[in-house]
């Protein structure tokens, strides 16, 4: 059976078939991952999205379990000093998405009654969550019918589909009309399909070494049938990290996380020498709000160094 071609619409019957065999693929081959479970929130689900971001699926899994034991609800994390988000963030890495998931928490406390909204109006006002993290929360939390657009998911539709190795930087109309041809129109079908077929492209239809020969739509795959082309374009470069900024706001923070006290800037000299690099990284920490000046040393936000003994914030 041929599938489609650049410019042309999936045959339906195709895709329903495309669409029959990842789920049956998948209900033998699923992760157990925690915030899949029956019984997780959608609380749990929206947390997990917050760490899954740019973040592998094993460096999340601790982190996940630990914060929700220590936050079970969006009202206990509101509650908290946003310094203990971060603090608690530990070493997933984009520490600003504490910050972010500290704030949404607060939001959903005092506008949603402390429970994640459902609808897609309302999950784009919480800080943090864009398009793709309110289709994930409404299809992962609430079963409802969306088009989840990861990278996995984007990789085996352009290889499906397309017959290219990888999708473009940005999803295109044609990637979305894809999309929407092979969603299924149950709800409880479509969230199905949106978790398999993310699952399908971190096991299987991987960015590099994918194993086509296990793949349960290797016949109807575009790319199979075109001969594995290679990807056409520059090649694609890994974010470079030793020596840079991120890795020097990185061990800053780290610093800051250990210790309960205002680190002064000495303390911060040892962590990083390079004194130039030092002081930027601080300054777009200061400017993130992740870190901020407390008499003459530096603290995580909202740690109880910055409030006098009233409560007040100091100046």
């Amino acid at each position: 059976m041929s599938v489609v071609a650049q410019d042309r619409q999936m045959p339906a019957r195709t895709a329903r078939s495309v669409v029959g065999r990842v789920l049956n693929w998948y209900a033998e081959h699923a992760r157990d991952l925690p915030w899949r479970r029956s019984d997780v929130t959608p609380w749990a689900i929206m947390v997990s999205e917050f760490m899954l971001q740019q973040t592998p699926v094993e460096r999340v899994r601790r982190p996940w379990q630990a914060w929700l034991e220590r936050w079970p609800t969006p009202a206990s994390l509101a509650a908290a000093p946003p310094g203990a988000a971060v603090r608690a963030w530990g070493r997933l890495g984009y520490p600003r998405r504490a910050l972010r998931l500290h704030q949404a928490a607060q939001m959903i406390t005092s506008d949603f009654n402390g429970e994640v909204p459902k609808d897609r109006e309302s999950l784009l006002r919480l800080p943090g969550v864009g398009p793709y993290t309110a289709a994930a929360i409404r299809s992962f939390a609430y079963g409802q019918r969306e088009i989840v657009l990861d990278t996995n998911v984007r990789r085996v539709l352009a290889r499906i589909g397309f017959g290219v190795a990888m999708p473009s930087a940005t999803p295109t109309a044609r990637e979305r009309t894809l999309a929407q041809e092979l969603i299924p129109h149950d709800s409880r079908r479509a969230a199905r399909w949106a978790v398999a077929s993310m699952e399908l492209g971190a096991l299987v239809c991987r960015a590099r070494n994918p194993l086509c020969d296990v793949c349960p739509v290797r016949d109807l795959c575009a790319w199979r049938q075109a001969g594995n082309p290679a990807s056409v374009g520059p090649p694609r470069r890994n974010q470079a990290y030793v020596g840079t900024d991120r890795q020097c706001r990185g061990a800053l923070l780290a610093l800051l996380r250990a210790r309960e006290d205002p680190v002064e800037d000495q303390q911060l000299a040892a962590a990083w020498q390079d004194v130039a690099q030092r002081k930027r990284a601080l300054a777009s920490l200061v400017q993130d709000g992740l870190v901020m000046l407390v008499g003459r040393g530096w603290s995580l936000p909202g740690s109880g160094h910055d409030l006098d003994e009233k409560g007040h914030r100091c100046s």
